[in-house]
């Protein structure tokens, strides 16, 4: 057996019992380092936990970290999650997941903890198998034990309704015992993954207990899901109870498609290369179509969803988040505060049409046959009204009145029951002013477009004209295509892996802020005041891609709907 120095062995088995709480103390600091294939590290011992609280710091700099250096992910410090509402299918297919990954990704501290509140009569055991069986079902990198254990070490359940003080106490009592054994440092995040009616109940009981309000040196935050509000007033109401309790710099407004990779790509594709940004103004784009479609209908939300509809619940935060990106002009830095500064002028420049009976088309999707399957029409759906007037489609034409894009209309579209699951913005150009080619030549030919596609298959296509092989001059479309499956041997991390490691971060550069929701309210809700009063939805078969009304649209101003 080999010695070092003093005779000490050098055997992992014989390492003094010093250096090993020494590593568990700064892993539980900081866990940086290239990403990790195993986290096997414990829990700072109880009886450290107030000298590691103490030493700990909310913006631990790692001295042997080079900022340039991008192989190094940014970890989360010291920090739990509080899930309210953890036995909906958005916690148990998205949160616990997203936690898993991240954890088995490296980006979690050893330490963290995860707590749910939830009614039911479950223990701690019980609640960490709800999340072994969510993992194993939905996470997206392989289950590990070692890992596993880890994180079930961090877990706690806290039975009750959000009405119920005792359970709060037992919360706060949980969140106080959890700083102790995991060293969370009292850093905690709160997410409300409840029906938003619940949302000032459960914000006022964190005040009232004293959970929102964070030790000297540490950090809460609260993480609200959509929909925020139902039209203007109601946002205003919930922004203000919310704000009552945290601050506006500490809520977080979950929009997942903001976490997207292409989403953020179509950042980099504007900002970071010179190509583009010539190009990307009134002098050249025709048009732009923004489309979010889904194949499928609304399952058992009928009581979400019948009152709501496809515009609320789609464009008055996705689609007007995507479009105030695509429109918006450069931003002087890529951080939370100019990126809201350069949104907010894009929505605050929308005109909606003049008249809102040519310029905006709802719908309700008709029974048809559907992928080879005979499907119900929204109205023959359980628990829907039958003269229920609830949008599964809506279509709207909207321009940015500044000087970049003055003339330029943005189609938004959205709806349930389309032909396929896709959700893309495409920017459509003009046709060139001068064409030295015959018409027979170039009747193939369509407009140039850059298409982002935000999902399924995430990527990019460039469309033009190119000459056919062969004696004969004709010029058709082709395409070149980018794809993040077959560019990057990394894939991409689920929108809600992102969001939730911002959070912890304190990172806001994703996340609407309270003024964005409600100038979006502000373009939408004289839409749905408009279509209170005139009519009922047109129908549109299952499997189509919408209602006549809505090529009709486009017609009028010479244009047609790109076929995803």
């Amino acid at each position: 057996m080999s010695e070092g120095i003093e005779g000490i062995p050098q055997t992992a088995e014989q390492e003094t019992k010093g250096t090993k709480e020494e590593k568990e103390a700064l892993a539980a600091q900081e866990a940086a380092g290239v990403e990790q294939t195993g986290v096997s590290g414990h829990a700072p011992r109880a009886e450290h936990a107030d000298t590691h609280a103490e030493h700990s710091d909310t913006h631990f700099e790692n001295p042997l970290r080079d900022p340039r250096d991008r192989r190094l992910p940014r970890i989360a410090g010291p920090s739990g999650l509080v899930i309210f509402g953890v036995t909906g299918d958005l916690s148990r297919k998205k949160l616990m997941p997203a936690v898993y990954d991240l954890a088995n990704r490296g980006l979690l501290p050893p330490g963290f903890s995860l707590v749910g509140f939830a009614r039911r009569d479950w223990e701690d055991q019980d609640f960490a198998q709800v999340v072994h069986d969510a993992v194993r079902e939905h996470a997206r990198t392989p289950f590990r034990e070692e890992v596993w254990q880890q994180l079930a070490e961090g877990m706690r359940f806290i039975p009750g309704d959000f009405d119920d003080d005792t359970a709060f106490k037992q919360l706060r009592a949980a969140v106080e015992e959890l700083d102790a054994s995991r060293g969370t440092s009292g850093n905690y995040a709160f997410y409300l993954s409840v029906p938003p009616k619940f949302f000032p109940k459960v914000v006022q009981q964190l005040k009232k207990h004293k959970l929102a309000s964070a030790p000297e040196g540490s950090w809460r935050r609260a993480v609200i899901e959509k929909p925020f509000g139902h039209d203007l007033g109601s946002a205003e109401e919930l922004n203000r109870i919310v704000h009552d309790v945290f601050d506006p710099e500490q809520v977080f407004r979950i929009d997942h498609y903001l976490g997207k990779e292409t989403v953020q790509n179509l950042l980099a594709l504007r900002f970071a290369n010179q190509m583009f940004e010539p190009i990307w103004n009134r002098s050249y784009v025709d048009h732009v179509q923004i489309t979010m479609a889904e194949d499928i209908g609304i399952g058992g939300r009928a009581g979400y969803y019948d009152g709501i509809g496809a515009a609320r619940d789609v464009i008055q935060n996705h689609l007007l988040q995507l479009m105030a990106l695509t429109a918006m002009e450069e931003p002087a830095a890529f951080d939370a505060a100019s990126l809201l500064t350069e949104k907010l002028k894009v929505l605050k420049a929308v005109r909606l049409p003049q008249d809102l009976g040519q310029g905006t088309v709802r719908g309700q999707y008709a029974a048809a046959w559907q992928g080879g399957t005979k499907v119900r029409g929204y109205l023959e759906e359980d628990g829907i009204d039958q003269s229920s007037t609830t949008d599964t489609y809506a279509a709207v034409r909207l321009q940015v009145d500044n000087r970049r894009w003055a003339g330029v209309p943005f189609y938004l579209r959205t709806g349930k029951r389309l032909g396929r699951r896709v959700t893309e913005i495409a920017v459509v150009f003009q046709r060139a002013p001068h064409s030295p080619f015959d018409s027979t030549a170039t009747e193939e030919l369509g407009s140039n477009a850059i298409v982002i596609r935000v999902q399924p298959d995430e990527g990019m296509t460039v469309r033009f004209g190119s000459k056919v092989p062969g004696t004969s001059m004709e010029i058709r479309d082709v395409t070149m295509d980018f794809a993040y499956g077959e560019s990057f041997t990394e894939s991409s991390p689920e929108a809600y892996e992102r969001l939730i490691l911002d959070v912890l971060l304190g990172d806001a550069n994703l996340f609407p802020r309270h003024q964005e929701v409600e100038e979006s309210w502000k373009i939408l809700d004289p839409i749905e005041q408009y279509w209170a009063t005139h009519g009922r939805p047109a129908q549109y078969a299952s499997g189509s891609w919408g209602p006549e009304e809505a090529d009709e649209m486009l017609a009028r101003d010479g244009r047609s709907w790109r076929r995803p």
